[in-house]
């Protein structure tokens, strides 16, 4: 297997070639302190206020993308065969203004101007594909970036008007597509890329059979998709993750099989990525979507990764438990499957053996007379962490309740099916009582902590609530209702 020893990316306009780049190295670090491009600012250094946007683009199966991303925990060896576009870059050649910055001061957008860089690349990502934007698109858009001005109306009014400014298809990232395209080809080698000490080893398998192979040579490295949770090991704890294998940049994982009885997911799928197949098949579940972070963190953060960290407040285990799902595990060429919840052991501990990776999500299709729904509680209602995460699956023969699966997040150390509540359910007819029995059932699955989230009880009341909402809003109809309070 050919090594490469370096890194390789384009940087605005210019190619860019970086030897010793440890695992921890981050992207933002590198622009702002060895290339000194510091438009791009350092905030929460979380991926949470959005002041380090910038844009990444990369060649998958429909050509060269681009999407917004935190550059504060985007490690700088992920960047490899990427176009890594800054504020800097917006100007055209004569020093004028872009249309989205344009837009922002016409509109008054600025505020205090510390977040006004990641606010513009958030929007130039939303102009590029979307060039007359709805409001609704916007906000979703800006889940991301934090105003601390509360500017918000202007940004808006801004978003909206870009279009009036300049059109997309003369932007420099339409005119040079195909330019930047050859660009990138041209540094795809079909290496694996071994870069940085030997106590901060960064690795790019060069697929996904040299992942699994590396991953043998290297047990114990820490595995980084997106970085959305790794990232803070380093910026927030200051933890060492080398070696580190990284793998974000495997097509080979992050494939999407929409198949007759089932939806498959490649663990390295961003949220991004799996989100037209899941609001085709799993409707209930595009409204929870896209309370998942924010868009930066959704265009990074992917669903195997979301499982294999086996925290207690992830916000897919929980539905996709309720679903039936189960995980694909490798190890080497061997794999296995069990259901998801049984991936779930213990607080910090997981079914999987040193060696071994999440290799993709299998979730069967919803069958004749399952009602399903999602629910999320959380401080803010975008870009926050869940306080309690639910997930609910019930089957109906006639009236009678014939099948239920109940899944928490943020209730026990672990994901967890409510099985008391379940058992309530079963065999009852559907209505009020049913599920008023299946909400006192649950102190039976479940004694939650209290930390700054929310208290035990709250906790508690909280997920009783969510089952008797349940019922009001599928009950007796064809279209299930949303509550809005």
């Amino acid at each position: 297997m050919q090594h490469r020893r370096e890194i390789r990316f384009l940087l605005n306009g210019r190619e860019v070639s970086v030897a010793d780049v440890g695992a921890s190295q981050t992207l933002l670090d590198f622009l702002r302190l060895d290339r000194r491009l510091t438009g791009t600012k350092e905030g929460c250094a979380e991926g949470d206020c959005g002041a380090c946007t910038v844009l990444v683009g990369r060649l998958g199966a429909e050509g060269l993308s681009y999407q917004p991303v935190n550059a504060c925990i985007r490690f700088l060896a992920s960047c490899d065969g990427c176009h890594v576009v800054t504020v800097e870059h917006l100007s055209g050649p004569d020093g004028r203004l872009h249309p989205v910055q344009q837009a922002m001061v016409e509109h008054h957008g600025s505020q205090c101007g510390f977040c006004t860089p990641g606010f513009v690349m958030s929007l130039y990502a939303l102009w590029m594909a979307v060039p007359k934007p709805s409001e609704k698109q916007v906000e979703t858009a800006l889940q991301g970036n934090l105003c601390r001005c509360t500017g918000y109306a202007p940004i808006i009014r801004a978003a909206v008007a870009v279009s009036q400014y300049g059109s997309p298809a003369a932007d420099y990232l339409t005119t040079e597509r195909e330019a930047i395209t050859a660009q990138l080809r041209a540094m795809q080698d079909g290496a694996r890329v071994v870069t940085g000490p030997e106590d901060n080893r960064a690795i790019l398998p060069a697929s996904v059979d040299d992942f699994a192979a590396a991953l043998l040579e290297y047990p114990q490295a820490t595995i980084v998709a997106g970085a959305t949770d790794v990232g803070l090991w380093v910026t927030k704890f200051l933890k060492p993750i080398g070696p580190a294998i990284f793998i974000g940049h495997l097509d080979g994982l992050k494939e999407i099989e929409e198949g007759s009885d089932a939806l498959t997911i490649g663990a390295g799928a961003s949220y991004t990525d799996c989100e037209a197949a899941i609001g085709r098949h799993f409707p209930h579940l595009g409204p929870y979507w896209d309370r998942i972070a924010g868009w930066q963190v959704r265009n990074m953060g992917t669903v195997g990764g979301n499982i294999a960290n086996g925290s207690p407040i992830g916000d897919t285990p929980p539905v996709l438990i309720s679903l039936g799902a189960e995980v694909v595990l490798r190890k080497g060429d061997a794999r296995r499957t069990l259901p998801l919840e049984a991936f779930f052991i213990d607080y910090g501990k997981q079914d999987r053996a040193a060696g071994e990776f999440v290799e993709s999500i299998r979730v069967p299709l919803s069958a004749q007379g399952q009602r399903d729904a999602a629910y999320k509680i959380s401080k803010r209602r975008d870009e926050d962490i869940s306080s309690v995460a639910v997930g609910i699956s019930v089957t109906l023969t006639g009236e009678t309740i014939t099948a239920a699966r109940i899944a928490f997040g943020g209730m026990a150390a672990t994901p967890k099916r409510a099985g008391e509540a379940e058992a309530a359910l079963l065999g009852k007819t559907w209505g009020k009582a049913a599920f008023g029995a299946a909400a006192e059932a649950l102190p039976r699955d479940f004694k939650p902590l209290s930390d700054w989230r929310a208290s035990s009880d709250y906790r508690m009341l909280s997920a009783q609530n969510l089952l008797r909402r349940f019922y009001l809003e599928q009950d007796g109809a064809a279209s299930p209702v949303q509550l809005t309070a």
